[in-house]
């Protein structure tokens, strides 16, 4: 497919990269550099760079090209597949699943699982990753959406990028949060651990987080958390930041050797206690609303059943 977009006046003097992110829905700026240095974007004809400067009135010409079919292979994995229809699918990620194939895990990724269980998944989002808009991480269950086709690839993009889309977990976390705190807090990676995320790093980019809705239980709050923004490990990062981490997070300072008799149900936890239960988007082809919500998974539910007080009336 060939397009060609014109350089409005607006745009004059400005990055080639950052003009093509504005005009192609749905591609990050890492994608179009890719475009670009694979020799698929000219300029009047010639041949470009990502930070050329645009000039007003010239001919961008974009050569997108054709879909491959993925090469990570199908496998038999257990998947809930809660809703699917031509264009999109929803489902429920159990914890432990690693989201697509990358070092360290060459297989028996949820892509893995996808390839298998959705004979439709076309090959967008790149060979490793056919259909992923937006993930969860490894040690976090709950709901996501798959995007089957280019265009609801695109248009899912978009309104994650827009924050149009309705994110909200639920956490249990260490001390007392009030329900209504907000936390606006930019994220970057941490410069001391590369595997971690920080809300002190240098290069960070913005990130708020709200606490829409909390429970006291003796030591520990259950939080219904809304997420704005969708960054690498952004609840675990916020509520660490405020001195409340997840409890049976390791990485983030929520696994604690000494625990209250009451408490020790939480010592059977093999993860951080977060569960991604409500998602809403709109349909990428029509527009019309979808909400799916996805019950707390028994590793979790059977923690707070053994907790002190949570069988009592609230």
């Amino acid at each position: 497919m060939s397009l060609t977009f014109t350089v409005p006046p607006d745009f004059s003097g400005q990055r080639l990269d950052r003009f093509l992110v504005s005009v192609l829905d749905g591609r990050s700026r890492s994608l179009v550099q890719k475009l670009i240095a694979d020799g698929h974007v000219t300029i009047e004809g010639r041949d470009s760079r990502p930070n050329l400067a645009m000039r007003d009135g010239e001919r961008v010409t974009v050569d997108i090209p054709d879909v491959t079919p993925s090469l990570v292979s199908g496998e038999a994995l257990p998947l809930e597949i809660i809703y699917q229809d031509p264009d999109v699918a929803v489902l429920n990620k159990p914890a432990g699943l690693v989201v697509h194939p990358g070092a360290g895990h060459p297989s028996g990724t949820l892509v893995n699982a996808l390839l298998h269980h959705i004979t439709d998944l076309s090959g967008i989002g790149g060979e490793s990753r056919p259909g992923i808009v937006h993930r969860l991480d490894r040690g976090t269950s709950g709901v996501m959406v798959i995007a089957k086709n280019d265009a609801a690839h695109q248009e899912l993009s978009r309104q994650f990028q827009d924050r149009e889309v309705e994110k909200e977990y639920i956490a249990l976390v260490w001390g007392v949060v009030q329900a209504g705190r907000r936390i606006d807090a930019a994220i970057g990676r941490d410069p001391a651990n590369r595997q971690k995320m920080s809300a002190r790093a240098k290069h960070a980019r913005s990130a708020v987080t709200r606490i829409t809705r909390a429970r006291h239980l003796p030591g520990v709050t259950l939080c219904q958390v809304a997420i704005h923004t969708g960054r690498t490990h952004q609840i675990r990062v916020h509520l660490s930041a405020i001195g409340h981490p997840i409890v049976g997070d390791s990485v983030y300072g929520g696994v604690r050797r000494r625990v209250a008799g009451d408490l020790r149900a939480v010592l059977r936890l093999e993860r951080p206690f977060l569960h991604a239960e409500r998602l809403a988007f709109k349909h990428p082809r029509d527009q019309r609303r979808m909400e799916f919500s996805v019950p707390l998974p028994a590793d979790l539910m059977g923690v707070l059943e053994d907790l002190p007080e949570w069988n009592d009336d609230e």
